[in-house]
C-alpha cells in the first residue's frame, strides 16, 4: 500500500513537473489557428509576440518583489543568528529596501527598452508611429527619460484598440502559460529562495533579444513577400522550439525532471 502511494505521489510530481511545458506548447500553438482559418499576417504575428515581452517584465516585477535571495542553509543559520543578536533583522529589512531601487528602475528600463521595440515594428509594417509624431508637434512630449513611458503607452493603447478580439484571447494564453511556470517553478519549486535580484533584472532581456531577433527578421521577411502561410507557419514553428529549447535551459531539464535545488529563473 505504502508502495502504491509513493507511486501515485511521484506521478502527481511528474505531471506538475510536465505542466508548465504542456502551457507553453498550448499558448504557442493558438497562434497558428490565426494563421490558418483568420488570416492573421506577418504583423499580427509579430506584434503578439511583442506583446509577449509586457506578460514577461511582468511577471518579473513581481519575482523582484518576492526575491529572498539566500539559499536554505543560509537562512537558516541567518534565522538562528537572528534569535541571537535581533539587531540582525535589520540585514533582511535593508534588502527589502533596496528592492524599491531594483524594481522602479527594471520597471522603466524595460519598458522603455518594450516601447522602442514596439514603436520599431509598427513603423517597420507601415502601420504608423502610433500618434508620437502628433504628440511632438503638440509638444505634448513628457519630460527627460519617462518620454520612453509615454511612448509604450501609446504604442500598447495604438495596438490593443486595432488588434482582433481572437488575438487577444492568444495574450490571455500567453500570460496563463507564463503564470503557471511561475507558479510552478519560482513559488511551488522555492526559486524565489534564492533568486538574486542582479540575475532577476537581466534575465527577460536575453531571452526576449534573442527571439525578437529570430521572429522581426523572419516576420520582416514574411511581409515582404505577401505573409504567406506556409511561411508564417513556419515562423510560429521555429518560436515554439527556441521557446522549449530556451525553457530547458533555464530550468535544466533533463528526460523530463527537473533539476533538484535548481532555482534559476
Amino acid at each position: 500500500m505504502k508502495d502504491l502511494n509513493h507511486k501515485k505521489i511521484r506521478e502527481s510530481k511528474g505531471y506538475l513537473t510536465k505542466m508548465p511545458l504542456v502551457a507553453l506548447v498550448t499558448a504557442n500553438i493558438v497562434p497558428l489557428w490565426g494563421v490558418l482559418f483568420l488570416n492573421w499576417d506577418a504583423f499580427y504575428i509579430v506584434i503578439l509576440y511583442w506583446s509577449e515581452n509586457l506578460v514577461i517584465g511582468s511577471y518579473n516585477i513581481v519575482k523582484l518583489m518576492l526575491a529572498q535571495p539566500l539559499s536554505q542553509c543560509e537562512q537558516k543559520n541567518l534565522i538562528e543568528e537572528k534569535a541571537k543578536k535581533p539587531s540582525l533583522w535589520a540585514t533582511g529589512v535593508l534588502f527589502h529596501i533596496s528592492k524599491l531601487l531594483y524594481i522602479p528602475f527594471f520597471a522603466f528600463h524595460f519598458g522603455a527598452f518594450t516601447a522602442g521595440h514596439g514603436f520599431a515594428v509598427m513603423m517597420m509594417f507601415g502601420k504608423g508611429d502610433a500618434g508620437f509624431g502628433q504628440i511632438i508637434q503638440n509638444d505634448q512630449v513628457w519630460p527627460c527619460f519617462l518620454v520612453f513611458i509615454q511612448l509604450l503607452f501609446l504604442v500598447v493603447k495604438n495596438v490593443y484598440s486595432t488588434i482582433p478580439i481572437n488575438m487577444k484571447y492568444c495574450i490571455v494564453a500567453l500570460f496563463v502559460s507564463h503564470g503557471v511556470s511561475f507558479v510552478y517553478h519560482y513559488l511551488y519549486r522555492g526559486e524565489y529562495k534564492t533568486a538574486r535580484l542582479e540575475t532577476l533584472m537581466g534575465q527577460p532581456y536575453s531571452r526576449v533579444v534573442l527571439m525578437q531577433i529570430a521572429i522581426i527578421g523572419g516576420g520582416f521577411v514574411s511581409g515582404a513577400i505577401g505573409s504567406p502561410a506556409g511561411l508564417l507557419v513556419m515562423l510560429v514553428v521555429v518560436k515554439i522550439i527556441i521557446d522549449i529549447k530556451m525553457y530547458l535551459r533555464q530550468h535544466r531539464i533533463e528526460q523530463g525532471h527537473t533539476t533538484k535545488n535548481d532555482y534559476t529563473d
